[in-house]
């Protein structure tokens, strides 16, 4: 045995053990899920799910933490700067890691040094809605009146660079058509808007929309997804309706701070996994239409590399940059 190796044995190996006691330990006390959303948009209605799971599981209340701003960036810069202890971890949509980074100058955190992905943990269809008081009852329609009428109609969306924005801005690119966007602070206050007229159209998760749907209080015109949702069989895809690349499935992921001890991952990607193959989470989840999508941590690292190829395209097609 060489000197070096005897060193770190003798004094190195102390050091560790506090750290290992406290992932053999772990957790000790209620544990904060940063959601970068308001509460009621579909980002905290998983994350509740989940949540409820895990604190099952862990034998620690989860308590979801909703912190909003600048398209879901703020949540996720909340995680990335939190006390890498397995006390903080976060939700994130496909906006923070995959839009929004080519649209700003610099982002307040490298995904790749600050942030540990954990698990993929839902994939979600989207839908394109209008306040039933715009006369149009098919995408076509949609497009013809927004032809006839440039820059009169308003869409909201979730914040600039989220996925709710990008999605129309790619049907404006593929339509040829003049849309003006309005942004809010999450799902929620966009939908309150769109219900009282203030815009006309939104695209977002169908979980979200479904009861204003189902109780007539907004139009739905496409699904955004190559695929029917199941909860709305009878509205076409975009590609049915002539718009074949206007493809927009939202997806959630699970993060934690990148220096997190490993063990204490393993541990919340063991629960976090467990949860979402578990039945009764399933079953919640597909009553929004969403599919649970457990995966590695490398398969989700690989996932967000392919959704930033495809999201670069269009951002760089549309031009668009954050404010």
């Amino acid at each position: 045995m060489n000197r070096r190796v005897a060193s770190l044995l003798l004094f190195g190996a102390p050091l560790l053990w506090p750290f290992a006691a406290a992932a053999e330990d772990y957790p000790t006390r209620p544990i904060r899920l940063i959601v970068p959303f308001p509460a009621g948009g579909p980002s905290d209605l998983f994350a509740r799910i989940l949540g409820q799971k895990l604190t099952e599981s862990l034998g620690q209340q989860v308590v979801v933490e909703n912190r909003s701003g600048v398209g879901g960036v703020t949540g996720v810069d909340v995680v990335a700067r939190s006390t890498p202890d397995g006390y903080t971890i976060g939700m994130n949509s496909a906006g923070a890691l995959s839009i929004i980074p080519f649209m700003m100058n610099k982002m307040p955190f490298d995904w790749q040094k600050d942030l540990a992905l954990l698990t993929l943990v839902a994939r979600v269809p989207e839908v394109l809605v209008v306040n039933p008081s715009l006369k149009v009852e098919t995408l076509k329609d949609l497009v013809d009146y927004a032809r006839a009428n440039p820059g009169k109609l308003n869409f909201g969306s979730s914040g600039t660079g989220s996925i709710s924005h990008m999605a129309v801005e790619l049907l404006k690119t593929e339509a040829h058509i003049d849309l003006a966007h309005v942004p809010y602070r999450g799902a929620a206050p966009a939908v309150t808007d769109l219900l009282g007229g203030q815009v006309q159209l939104v695209v977002f998760d169908v979980p979200v929309l479904l009861p204003h749907i189902r109780s007539g209080a907004l139009r739905a015109l496409a699904i955004t997804s190559k695929t029917h949702a199941a909860s709305l069989p009878d509205v076409p895809t975009t590609a049915e309706a002539g718009f074949s690349t206007v493809l927009s499935d939202n997806w959630y992921g699970l993060l934690a701070p990148a220096a997190t001890p490993p063990a204490i991952l393993d541990k919340i990607h063991t629960a976090a996994t467990a949860a979402l193959r578990a039945d009764d989470l399933k079953a919640q989840y597909a009553k929004q239409d969403a599919v649970a999508s457990p995966t590695s941590p490398a398969e989700f690292a690989a996932f967000v590399i392919e959704e930033r190829a495809r999201w670069k395209t269009v951002v760089e097609a549309t031009g668009v940059k954050f404010d």
